[in-house]
């Protein structure tokens, strides 16, 4: 990324490879699938909350790790949408 102080032009982004018809309806399934993952955070989040109510203030590790599989997945979706890259995220690649 640049920073705010460089003065050096970025590098221009690539031109897509795929049709512009196919990366459409990429972008709509993504941008559906980003929906519902803001709805899967937001129940983690209650989730979570209410879990270090009840359990001393103690977060659920498993419930802290999927919480960041799903931000890595809206990064990377993003990245995606905004044509960053040409990288499709989970479900279209596998999951890193």
């Amino acid at each position: 990324m640049q920073d705010i102080d460089d003065d050096r032009p970025s590098p221009p982004l690539e031109k897509p490879q795929e049709p512009l018809w196919q990366r459409l309806i990429y972008m709509l399934i993504i941008a559906a699938m980003l929906s519902i993952a803001q709805s899967i955070l937001f129940l983690i989040a209650v989730i979570q909350f209410i879990v270090i109510l009840i359990d001393n203030r103690q977060p659920n590790e498993r419930l802290a790790d999927f919480g960041c599989m799903v931000g890595a997945w809206v990064a990377k979706a993003a990245r995606y949408l905004s044509v960053a890259t040409d990288a499709k995220p989970w479900p279209f690649k596998e999951m890193d």
